[in-house]
């Protein structure tokens, strides 16, 4: 009712989740219905948690280096299943020119090692929050993802 629901997901053979588990634990310690996938994910597992739970976002955290891959993937999967309304932000080890390519493919944010989980928090809140509501004229109805 109004909550909002954020996947967080470990893409690919990354094998290092302490990170994602530190946000996830922040995100919900600032109300957030946070649904972690746990280690190994595909993108199209994530795709499917995410459509399943009828998420908000969904959050990678990527180690890897298959960044470019994995979130490309994730967000061409969104649009075939028509969810592009489902956010896609990230963390991790990125390079500052893979960022800028990355939003300019969709991504939303993405948060370096630096980034505080006050600011992912805050970030998530501000874009999710109380001002979202699914209900209202125009946005798109909850049901409609098949």
């Amino acid at each position: 009712m109004g909550s909002i629901r954020v996947i967080i997901a470990k893409a690919g053979l990354d094998g290092h989740d302490r990170g994602a588990k530190v946000v996830a634990r922040a995100l919900r310690d600032a109300g957030v219905e946070v649904i972690y996938t746990g280690l190994h994910q595909t993108p199209e597992q994530i795709v499917a948690a995410a459509l399943q739970e009828d998420a908000d976002a969904i959050g990678l955290s990527i180690l890897s280096g298959a960044h470019m891959t994995l979130f490309a993937r994730v967000l061409e999967l969104l649009a075939e299943r028509d969810a592009a309304d489902i956010t896609v932000f990230g963390g991790g080890i990125i390079p500052d020119d893979d960022i800028a390519e990355l939003e300019r493919l969709g991504v939303a944010k993405i948060f370096t090692p630096g980034a505080s989980t006050q600011q992912i928090a805050d970030w998530v809140r501000a874009s999710f929050g109380p001002a979202k509501d699914h209900s209202a004229p125009g946005a798109s109805p909850a049901g409609d993802r098949g």
